[in-house]
């Protein structure tokens, strides 16, 4: 078993008109995991326009704490209340940083990645140094770095890169197009 860090990613799509439920019921799931030990976190993300799939993440310690809450009696009683909420469920587990991307063999390019994390934390590393640089400016580098780091790996693992690579999916994910000409002809002559 892993004993790294564990992402359970989930995708429920809204039943007809069950809107409100769903998002009441997600969030039901996110308060129950919170009393599980190895609980990291968890999020829910809307699905884009046009679309009624929910993401929601749950984010344990390592692969037995995950086990344990999924086989909880409380979540087969949670995932039981729900089930008239959402129609072709579909889950999947992910260790470390893969866990951002999708599944394999559906993971974008390393340099898609790169960017994807970049976006996410760029703006608010920035923002952070620009807030408490008041504070910040009288200690030393490696003090200034230990809590910069300290304060802000955490938001970029459970909020900003998790919201980055949903809000870039459409880029990620897209297959470049074939150049026009690129595939054989053949003329009847």
């Amino acid at each position: 078993m892993s004993t790294s860090p564990v992402t359970l990613m989930v995708a429920r799509r809204v039943a007809e008109g069950r809107y409100q439920e769903m998002i009441a019921w997600l969030h039901e799931g996110e308060q129950l995991a919170t009393d599980f030990p190895g609980y990291l976190g968890s999020g829910v993300l809307a699905p884009p326009p046009g679309d009624d799939a929910f993401q929601i993440i749950f984010r344990f310690a390592d692969e037995a704490t995950l086990h344990a809450w999924e086989h909880s009696v409380s979540r087969t009683a949670w995932l039981l209340r729900g089930s008239d909420l959402f129609a072709h469920p579909h889950e999947h587990r992910v260790s470390g940083i893969d866990g951002w991307f999708g599944a394999a063999g559906q993971r974008p390019p390393r340099w898609k990645q790169a960017v994807a994390i970049w976006l996410a934390f760029f703006p608010i590393s920035l923002l952070f140094n620009f807030v408490l640089n008041p504070l910040l400016s009288e200690l030393s580098l490696l003090p200034r770095v230990f809590v910069s780091t300290l304060a802000l790996t955490p938001l970029m693992v459970y909020f900003f890169i998790p919201l980055s690579t949903h809000l870039l999916s459409g880029w990620l994910h897209r297959t470049p197009a074939k150049p026009v000409g690129s595939a054989a002809t053949s003329s009847g002559h």
